[in-house]
């Protein structure tokens, strides 16, 4: 170790919490990871148990201190990084009546509906970046009141995951801005809480954080949770940022003419702005992460999911050795780019980024008795580089000129899934030597907290790529045939999405009634 203090991130994911601690250059010393059980699911409903996440937290950081083989007193300071979009109501002691209602959680499709294509709709998101859409926790807070109201009329206040973290490590309430950004609740001009989406919501300032920068000091690490980790008690505990936020920083993208393409369980394409940008169609979201900077972009919610859903349903079939991920990989990897004409709407968890529909159902186009389990496979990977494709046009179309990618995420340790999203966007996808970018970039916001740098701008040199993937000529040829093939069937099932979406619910609430009946 070059020098004698060293710093630690936290990435309180949504399927794990992983940590890493950096020396004074950015070098990493040590990675440690807490896993907690996945979202329960009820319907369409994604929550989980704060406690868990706060365990794994800590287990994280323990295990990277110990990797790390650092001094314990040198440590000098840590900081959160958290999931967007996750909310839970909590009690005036901090303890939680309700899970942590996560960003998949499709409970509030309804509530974004009605203010959906309102002129409260669009003035909200001229204030809040936040089109209108059901993964916010505005509309969940929404939901609560309507459905829960004993939860709603008892609870102190509304936070995020990475809130509630924060105070059971420090004894302090507070949000950084992105994370409140994200919520739906905060103006982005102003860096203040919105007042319509507090009036339409029925929430109270007060029944929310009080708002900070990411270099901020949120507290001191207190004496049982410091004992548990392994470093001193006191230990200064910086704001941060979220983990869309962290991705970009992570990955040595700060300049409004580089992207980071971040794919995982789902995915996102973000640019960070020394202005807030807004669509006039409102298809992408512009989230403040301090005075100076804003993070523009989409996200997607069918990632690594798509091919979770491929990898399933090929286990339910096989009697033999579980298949896996790299499984359902290399499969895609023996088709053709193009897939033989079969086109993937991806849409297993509803989507997001550009069109916002919840009810957004995935369809296979083109299949017949030629094609094959491999191409399927290929054309899962294919449509989800289609919606990047389509991100990427949105950020072109509203003044963004990316000029450099750089991809981060899951996605990079697969080298074709990374070729065929090279390939489908036409663009070289600059890969970073670290990929657990959002827990990386949450140590330099500790380092930066304690002035070992100036500016995010500074921390880049910090951030090293370890080579570019550039596309294949021929397969990008192929794709941009594909591609307006693609945007047609979207536009076609479109209209049809609704309906889908409610006859599963119908039948879906049949065979529950049946089920009941008949005493099962």
């Amino acid at each position: 170790m070059k020098s004698s203090s060293w710093f630690l991130g936290i990435d309180l994911g949504t399927g794990s919490c992983k940590t890493v601690a950096v020396d004074e250059d950015g070098t990493v010393l040590g990675f440690g990871v807490g896993e907690y059980s996945g979202a329960e699911a009820q319907d369409r409903w994604q929550e989980q148990d704060p406690r868990d996440l706060l365990k794994a937290a800590v287990a994280s950081v323990r295990r990277a201190v110990e990797r790390a083989g650092a001094r314990p007193a040198g440590c000098g300071g840590m900081s959160i990084g958290g999931a967007l979009h996750s909310v839970m109501a909590v009690d005036g002691h901090g303890d939680p009546l309700t899970g942590v209602i996560t960003w998949a959680d499709g409970r509030a499709v309804e509530q974004a509906r009605t203010v959906a294509d309102t002129l409260t709709g669009k003035n909200l998101y001229r204030e809040t970046g936040c089109p209108a859409h059901g993964m916010y926790p505005l509309y969940k807070v929404m939901w609560l009141r309507e459905n829960r109201p004993e939860v709603f009329q008892h609870a102190r206040r509304y936070v995020s995951a990475k809130e509630y973290v924060g105070f059971r490590l420090t004894g302090t309430w507070q949000v950084d801005y992105s994370l409140a950004a994200g919520s739906g609740f905060l103006n982005t001009d102003t860096l203040q809480w919105s007042d319509l989406a507090l009036n339409l919501a029925g929430v109270r300032k007060d029944q929310l954080s009080p708002l900070a920068a990411p270099v901020a000091l949120l507290g001191k690490l207190q004496a049982e949770v410091a004992a548990q980790m392994g470093i001193p008690a006191n230990t200064p505990v910086a704001m941060g940022s979220s983990d869309a936020v962290n991705s970009s920083i992570g990955a040595g993208a700060v300049d409004p003419t580089q992207a980071t393409l971040m794919v995982g369980t789902s995915g996102a394409l973000r640019v960070v702005s020394p202005r807030p940008v807004l669509d006039p169609k409102a298809r992408s979201w512009c989230y403040a992460i301090d005075e100076r900077h804003w993070l523009v972009g989409g996200a997607i919610n069918n990632g690594g999911v798509a091919l979770s859903w491929l990898r399933d349903c090929l286990n339910q079939a096989h009697a033999g050795q579980p298949l896996t991920f790299e499984d359902v990989l290399a499969l895609a990897s023996r088709a053709p780019a193009g897939s033989r004409g079969l086109v993937c709407l991806p849409f297993f968890a509803g989507e997001r980024s550009p069109n916002w529909n919840l009810n957004a159902r995935a369809a296979l186009f083109g299949m017949s008795l030629e094609h094959e389990l491999r191409h399927v496979a290929r054309a899962l990977l294919e449509g989800i580089g289609f919606r990047f494709k389509s991100l990427l046009q949105v950020l072109s179309e509203i003044g963004l000129d990316v000029k450099q990618i750089v991809a981060s995420g899951g996605f990079t340790k697969s080298e074709v899934w990374l070729q065929v999203m090279a390939d489908v966007l036409g663009r070289d996808l600059n890969v970073t030597a670290w990929g657990e970018t959002s827990a990386l970039a949450a140590a330099f916001w500790a380092a930066l907290a304690a002035g070992r740098a100036g500016s995010m701008e500074e921390i880049r040199k910090w951030v090293h790529h370890s080579y570019a993937c550039r596309p294949v000529p021929e397969n990008t040829a192929v794709y941009e045939r594909v591609y307006p093939v693609y945007t047609k069937l979207y536009q076609a099932a479109a209209g049809s999405f609704d309906d889908i979406a409610r006859l599963q619910n119908d039948l879906a609430m049949a065979k529950d009634e049946g089920g009941k009946r008949n005493g099962t």
